[in-house]
C-alpha cells in the first residue's frame, strides 16, 4: 500500500503521517515513511533529534548514482540511477519503520531535469513501483509536488485539511491536479476539530471537493504537549484514536484492491 499524504502548510500532515506508521507497524506491517518536506520534521515525530542530512544535500551520493556534481551545467549524467539499495544505505531506522529524508531541489537554477531531482525522482519511483513495504508519503505543503508527477501511482492521497476556508481551497486544487494525474483514490482527513459538529464540516467537504471524510481528527492538547517535548503522541490519546480509524479503513480499501 502506498500512501501520500498532502496538504498545506500546518495542517498536521507529519503527525497524521507518523501515527499511520506506528499503527501499521503494530499490526506487522514493515514501512516506510518518506520525508518529501523541504524542512523535515518526521524524525522528530519519533523522538529522533540528531540531524539526518536530506539525500537532496547528499551530493558524494548524488554523484556516485549519477555521474555529476550537484550544481553543475551542461554535464551529462545518468537518468537512471541504481537506487534500489539507497533504502538500507541513507535510511533511519526504527524498529520495523525506515525513515527517508528525502529533502527538496532548492538551489536556484537547476530546474527540474537535474542530477538531484533526477535520483530523488527515480527513488520515489521505486518505492511506489517496487517495494512491498507499505510506503507513506508525508509531502511537503502546497502542491509543487504535483508538478514533477512523483505521485501519480500511488493506491491513495489522503488530503489533510482543517476547518478553515483557505486550507479548503488548497485541497480543491490538490483534488483536480490529482485527478488529472489519474490518482483513483482520494479522501480527506480534517485535523484539529474542536467541536462536534461533524455532520456541518462533513456536508461543507462533500459540497466543496465532492470527497469523502475518512477521518475526523480532534485537536488534542496532549498532542501539543507531545510534540513541544519532542516524544511520539501516545498511541492511546484521542487524536490517534481517531486515526486508527483512518487506518482501519486503509486496510479495508487494501484487502478490496487485492
Amino acid at each position: 500500500m502506498k500512501i501520500a499524504i498532502t496538504g498545506k502548510g500546518g495542517v498536521g500532515k507529519t503527525f497524521i503521517a507518523s501515527t499511520l506508521m506506528r499503527l501499521f507497524e503494530r499490526n506487522g506491517f514493515k514501512v516506510i515513511g518518506v520525508d518529501c518536506d523541504p524542512n523535515p520534521t518526521l524524525a522528530l515525530a519519533f523522538g529522533i533529534e540528531e540531524e539526518i542530512v536530506p539525500l537532496s544535500k547528499r551530493h558524494d551520493i548524488i554523484e556516485e548514482r549519477t555521474g555529476a556534481k550537484p550544481g553543475t551545467y551542461g554535464s551529462i549524467f545518468r537518468i537512471n540511477p541504481k537506487v534500489d539499495d539507497l533504502i538500507d544505505k541513507v535510511g533511519y531506522k526504527i524498529g520495523n519503520i525506515t525513515i527517508l529524508v528525502m529533502g527538496t531541489i532548492e538551489e536556484g537554477g537547476e530546474g527540474c531535469v537535474c542530477p538531484a531531482s533526477v535520483l530523488l525522482r527515480r527513488l520515489l519511483r521505486h518505492l511506489i513501483l517496487k517495494r512491498d513495504e507499505v510506503v507513506i508519503l508525508d509531502m511537503e505543503a502546497g502542491i509543487e509536488h504535483f508538478g514533477r508527477k512523483t505521485i501519480e501511482d500511488v493506491d491513495l492521497m489522503l488530503i489533510v485539511v482543517e476547518p478553515t476556508k483557505k486550507s479548503l481551497i488548497t485541497a480543491k486544487r490538490m483534488k483536480k491536479l490529482a485527478n488529472d494525474l489519474g490518482i483513483k483514490n482520494l479522501g480527506v482527513i480534517v485535523n484539529k476539530v474542536r467541536d462536534e459538529n461533524k455532520e456541518l464540516l462533513k456536508d461543507v467537504i462533500q459540497k466543496e471537493l465532492g470527497l469523502d471524510v475518512v477521518g475526523f481528527i480532534p485537536y488534542d492538547e496532549e498532542v501539543i504537549k507531545s510534540e513541544f517535548v519532542g516524544r511520539p503522541a501516545d498511541l492511546n490519546s484521542k487524536a490517534a484514536k481517531e486515526i486508527e480509524k483512518v487506518f482501519n479503513y486503509i486496510l479495508k480499501l487494501k484487502n478490496s484492491t487485492i
